[in-house]
């Protein structure tokens, strides 16, 4: 298929644990009940369950194909020079229809080592909706023992596990870096669109009672011993993970710390327009309707925009997430 701007069908996911309906109000679509995600633009499958997570496109063919074939006019030539024909970002819309469990994901060196992966997963969160009172656990509040943390996982202590971790109450607009490590949980009543490293790899702290079913599931095959290593035990500040709150027709969304792992930028163009330059991109938008390369959108759609679609602009007086992968430089 010619790369082209275009809209993208939906491409819900069933997860161990239960939402959908936020995802399904979003964008417009129903049966979304028991399918708390939604992989967007998406060239990765989720583990050991290949092909599940592959994206299509408009007239059925897979997005990976259709890169594989064109690289160059999707990613762009800078970013096929480093990443080849990956784009190198997952993009998710997330319903928490219950807390998930305390887990973290492993970065980039533990996985190639232990898991034969390319890459890890460092996520941000875009919070697009949130109940009030909503939170987030988010890093250790104090330095946790090595033989701390294995006793609450043997023991599966959710009390310890998660009162360990920093509460931090979110609203629509926040946006969060998590870098890979960090131990973290996702509360109930929290829709959210999420960029990460192109995985899914979980371990999960927490795992009775959520849906998983033993301990092998939890640690991806690793075992106990093993899987802790990825687990930054340290205290962390979660003020410093926020982003910048937007201001501007297209603002800046994440901390500087995530640019090497992908970027987001909201758009608000307020009836204006405003320029997103040249570059892949996946665009959800959360308010209003407008146009954004050329097409007319409206409140849920999903765009995929490629390199080859050329300088973007976005008009109307609509609001949306721009998710991009890894700045690289170049054409």
């Amino acid at each position: 298929m010619i790369a082209t701007a275009q809209k993208l069908p939906p491409n819900v996911i069933a997860r161990f644990y239960r939402g959908g309906p936020a995802i399904a109000a979003l964008r417009g679509f129903g049966g979304a009940q028991d399918t708390p995600e939604e992989w967007i633009g998406s060239t990765t499958t989720a583990f050991g369950e290949a092909p599940l997570g592959l994206s299509r496109l408009g007239d059925g063919s897979l997005l990976r194909d259709a890169i594989a074939a064109e690289p160059e006019a999707w990613l762009g030539r800078a970013h096929v020079a480093r990443f080849g024909p990956d784009p190198a970002l997952l993009v998710k819309l997330l319903d928490a229809g219950e807390r998930l469990p305390v887990h973290v994901h492993p970065e980039g060196p533990f996985a190639a080592e232990h898991l034969g992966t390319r890459f890890g997963k460092t996520e941000a969160w875009i919070v697009v909706a949130a109940e009030p009172g909503a939170q987030v656990h988010l890093g250790f509040r104090e330095g946790v023992e090595a033989a701390t943390l294995r006793t609450w996982t043997a023991e599966q202590d959710r009390d310890a596990l998660l009162g360990a971790l920093h509460p931090v109450g979110v609203a629509a607009g926040d946006a969060l870096f998590v870098p890979a490590g960090v131990a973290h949980s996702i509360g109930a009543g929290v829709l959210i669109a999420e960029l990460q490293e192109p995985t899914d790899l979980s371990i999960m702290l927490e795992w009775k009672g959520f849906g998983i079913a033993d301990a092998d599931e939890a640690t991806l095959g690793l075992g106990w011993d093993v899987a802790l290593a990825c687990v930054e035990r340290g205290a962390r500040d979660p003020a410093a993970l926020f982003g910048p709150r937007p201001d501007d027709a297209l603002s800046e969304l994440l901390p500087a710390a995530a640019a090497r792992f992908f970027r987001a930028q909201r758009i608000a163009p307020g009836g204006g327009a405003a320029a997103l330059g040249v570059g892949f991109v996946v665009i959800v938008v959360t308010e209003g309707a407008g146009a954004i390369a050329g097409l007319d959108v409206a409140r849920g759609d999903a765009l995929l925009v490629p390199h080859a679609a050329g300088d973007v602009v976005a008009e109307g007086d609509l609001v949306a997430i721009v998710c991009r992968p890894p700045e690289v430089g170049g054409g």
